[in-house]
């Protein structure tokens, strides 16, 4: 009558060189170093595997409930409690008000596989993440101009720590001017545009993240200059745009110009 066993790579591994040792092609002391367990272990699994084969190696607690395990009752009454009162709680705050207001101890990691195995809890990684529809390139050159700055030691101990203002055309990807700047100010903005606009003409807009130098938090139905920064009138004065992008996935795309600006700089 045949069956199948099976096994893990720990025992497979135990298991062939238990075999090797009856072939005597190693001996106890050489075997204990190979597993990594004493000479009386190794004896101990000799007289296992001449009583029952492999099958004498396999651990005996294979299938078997862990001794800490709690019942269904218990979990069951700990899941109740969950729904009833923190259906809104992680597994970490819905323990701890178990333990103080119902007396109920369980380990955070048990609790937080009991309620993601009940469809209480889910993970961030299982949790549906939002689509983001990416934002097209302008199609023609000089129609949109990302800009953006960066506080670094870009001089590394050769100078003081600056801010780096970058411009990048939308529909090309062009790096078309850089400043250095003590930070990312009003001053130093509306110097880095008029040298850009001097070289390059006016865009329909400039496209940048909500750093207080373009975006204005006081803003007036009424009044539509109210809510805009001293450059953002500025630019309004020109009859340009300012487009301030309203998600991190946004702007990822602005923070592309001072990649492109420390690459060109180093």
């Amino acid at each position: 009558m045949s069956f199948m066993i099976t096994m893990s790579q720990k025992e497979l591994h135990r298991l062939e060189v238990i075999q090797k040792i009856r072939d005597e092609r190693l001996s106890v002391v050489q075997a204990a170093e190979l597993l990594g367990l004493s000479r009386s272990q190794v004896h101990r699994l000799l007289q296992a595997y001449d009583r029952d084969g492999p099958a004498g190696l396999v651990s005996k607690k294979r299938s078997r409930p862990s001794n800490r395990r709690h019942s269904e009752e218990f979990r069951n009454a700990a899941l109740d409690l969950i729904r009833d009162h923190y259906l809104d709680f992680g597994p970490t705050l819905a323990r701890e008000k178990l333990i103080e207001l119902h007396r109920i101890s369980v380990a955070k990691e048990t609790l937080r596989q009991w309620m993601t195995e009940a469809g209480i809890w889910s993970s961030r990684r299982e949790r549906k993440k939002r689509v983001f529809q990416p934002r097209g390139r302008r199609d023609c050159f000089g129609e949109l101009v990302q800009i953006d700055g960066s506080h670094h030691w870009w001089f590394e101990n050769r100078g003081p720590k600056c801010a780096l203002l970058v411009y990048i055309d939308d529909a090309t990807g062009k790096l078309l001017h850089l400043r250095f700047a003590g930070s990312e100010n009003t001053f130093d903005y509306l110097h880095a545009t008029k040298a850009y606009l001097q070289q390059w003409g006016k865009p329909l807009a400039f496209y940048s993240d909500k750093h207080g130098v373009f975006r204005s938090t006081h803003a007036s139905e009424k009044d539509r200059t109210s809510g805009l920064t001293q450059f953002g009138r500025a630019l309004y004065e020109l009859n340009i745009d300012i487009i301030c992008a309203n998600t991190p996935q946004a702007k990822e795309q602005t923070s592309r110009c001072t990649l492109l600006g420390w690459l060109s700089v180093n």
